[in-house]
Order: C-alpha cells, then structure tokens, then sequence
C-alpha cells in the first residue's frame, strides 16, 4: 500500500472549493428518476444523461473532484466511443466507483438492514483500478425509528464498512466510508444526533480494528438535521454548530476529509448547511460535498431526455456545481441562487 498517493488522493477529492458528484445511483433509483421526468430509462439515455454531466466543462473544471460511478457507467463509452472514464479523467477529475450491493434485512433485527458486498470485492477492486478507479464508495444505512438502531445493527454495518475501506487500500484504492444515518422518521435534531455519534464512534473503532489507514480514507456521513416528518425543523446555524461538534468529538483530525451526503434536502438546504458549518472554521479536516440529487435534480429537469436540451441541463448543473463550491469554502450567499433564477 502506497499511503502518500491513496493520502494524495483523499486530500484532492476534498480540495477547497470542490466536491464529489454523487452519480452511482443503482439501476432502479435512476429509475424513478427518469420517471419523474418521463424518460425511459434504457442503458442509452442513462449513458446520454451522464455524459451530458460529465462533458459540463465549467462545473466539471472548476468544482467537481471526483465522480462515484455505477457499475454499469465505468465499462460505457461516450457516443464517440470514448470511455466515460476517459472524460471524467480529461477534466481533471477522479473517477471513483460504487462497490457495495444494496441491502439486505438484518437477521433477528426487525426493520433493520445490513450493507452487502464484501465476497469477491478484492478481485472486483482490481478490475476497476485497472479501468481507472482511484477511490471507492460503500453505503451503510441506519435508521431511526422506535426502539431502532440496534447495537446490533451499527455494529454490523461499522464492521462491513471497515473491512472494505481495508480492502479498497490492499488495492491501492481511497475507500469513501458512507455511514448514513437516515433522515426519513419524526425524531428530533438531539436524537440524529446522538445515533449518528453512536454511529461514528463505532465506526472508528471498527478502523482500527481493520488496521485502515486514517490518512488514506474519506468519510462521508449525513449532517445532524432533525427527521423530515419531525414538527421541529432546524435553522442553517443550528444544523451547522450540533454537526461540526459531532465532526470535532467524533472524526479524528488524521482523516483528511469529509464530504457530506445530501440525504433528502432539498439543492439550496444542502448548500446552505454545507456554507454555515464554514463561518464555523477553522476546521481539522477538509469539508465538502459529496451529493447526488441535490446537484443533480436541477438538471435532470432541464435535460428531459432531449438532445436539444443538453445545453440547458449543463448550464443547471455548472449552477448547482458552482453554489455548492463557493458553500464548501463559506462563500455561498442565497442572493446568488435568485441571480441565476
């Protein structure tokens, strides 16, 4: 294991400025995706949509460090035969991969699920270093809800996660370590919390266990926001000063970033958050974004499926892209979003 480049890596996809498109999403989420804007998702008009990103050049030049692709995504070519990699790579990004494979229910723990994926993963993890992957991304999902976690379950799913983040480095890739806490129930901002720092610490320890090496790893948890359905909701600053505490008590100062999830807020939430926990600094690690639908929504919607509105999606996108670079160095300002509308 090569640690100066994996720790080379990690610091680029976390670099001032810049963050992580999310664009790995399973065969069935982009699914429902495309449904919503009446596109039939057939493997052309995802490799179309993707390649519609990948070749913004003003988001993927100045904002975009690294790309997490599907499966599928990382084998295609672009219409003129150039591999997706390859543009990716061209823009000065870093394509990353997907690795792990969903969820499954967790034996003996009702509404609880356990992230799968782990046989075979080595020899996976060097096909796609081969194809140009140099960094990973594996998903644990924990949710809140009555009597849940389990123990059990952030135990489970804390162990999954360190054993590959062990296996992405054997093969000299930089694991993205994705414990999401979900957002979906009615519990408060003090509950997410206290289970996503439960969470964390779990998650250290099971590093550790593993031998990972910090300075080789991203860490990509959710913020500390209070459940969709909660009738408390929480301003910008609070979300900020109760996520940044957790980060501060939680995430040891040799990780070299972290890179949020968006987890069902809304494109502007997501960047604002992500903007106030800056005024907060300065912070021991590097801190950005790492979303998916909330950079992607907007142009999605302008695309619809149309050749001729390829333009009109990039330009959504390179916003989306820009607001969230400005957010991850405490530059963001909501007047900015009105000026582009």
């Amino acid at each position: 294991m090569n640690l100066t480049e994996l720790n080379r890596i990690a610091t680029a996809l976390v670099a001032p400025g810049k963050g992580i498109l999310a664009a790995d999403e399973s065969s069935g989420t982009i699914k429902k995706r495309f449904d919503a804007i009446g596109v039939e998702s057939t493997e052309e008009n995802r490799r179309d949509y993707r390649e519609m990103l990948f070749r913004s050049k003003d988001a993927m030049n100045q904002h975009i460090s690294g790309v997490i692709l599907y499966d599928e995504t990382i084998w295609q070519n672009a219409k003129d035969g150039t591999p997706l990699v390859k543009l990716i790579e061209q823009s000065g990004a870093i394509p990353g991969i997907k690795v792990d494979e969903g969820t499954q229910a967790l034996p003996m723990c009702p509404g609880e699920l356990v992230t799968v994926g782990l046989d075979k993963l080595a020899e996976r993890l060097k096909k796609y270093y081969e194809r140009g992957a140099r960094f990973a991304k594996w998903r644990a999902v924990i949710d809140i809800g009555s009597g849940i976690p389990s123990m059990t379950a952030i135990s489970v799913n804390a162990h999954a996660l360190a054993r590959y983040a062990a296996l992405c480095q054997a093969a000299q890739i930089v694991p993205i370590v994705e414990p999401e806490v979900l957002m979906d129930g009615d519990h408060d901002i003090d509950r997410c919390y206290e289970v996503t720092s439960r969470v964390l610490n779990k998650t250290f320890q099971e590093l550790r266990l593993q031998r990972v090496a910090l300075e080789g790893m991203v860490l990509k948890p959710n913020m500390v926001v209070p459940g969709k359905k909660s009738a408390k909701q929480a301003a910008a600053e609070e979300v900020a000063e109760k996520t940044i505490r957790l980060l501060r008590a939680c995430v040891p100062a040799a990780v070299p970033g972290i890179a949020f999830l968006s987890g069902g807020q809304s494109d502007e939430e997501a960047t604002a958050h992500l903007n106030a926990m800056h005024k907060l600094g300065p912070l021991p690690w590097g801190l950005t974004f790492s979303y998916g639908r909330a950079l992607q929504a907007a142009p999605q919607k302008a695309w619809s499926g149309k050749a001729e509105n390829v333009a009109a999606g990039q330009s959504a996108f390179s916003h989306r892209a820009r607001m969230n670079g400005l957010a991850s160095k405490g530059e963001w300002q909501s007047g900015l979003e009105q000026k582009a509308a």
